[in-house]
């Protein structure tokens, strides 16, 4: 999640959100959150459980084209 969040303080083309899952239900459901952290870029690519960085910047960046 700091990789994220540092990314989106870099760029204004990312945001980052990090939300409590226990207190956010709703969100845990609709994200069908299984493992934690969850990285949802775009609604269209999931990454479950921590990665590395390397993985988690390739993914954006393939979000983005």
């Amino acid at each position: 999640m700091v990789l994220a969040h540092k990314l989106a303080l870099a760029s204004d083309l990312v945001s980052a959100d990090m939300v409590e899952a226990t207190e956010f239900p709703h969100l845990t459901n609709r994200y069908q959150v299984q493992a934690v952290p969850l990285t949802v870029i775009n609604e269209t690519i999931r990454i479950e459980g921590a990665v590395p960085e390397s993985l988690l910047v390739e993914k954006v960046l393939e979000a983005g084209t």
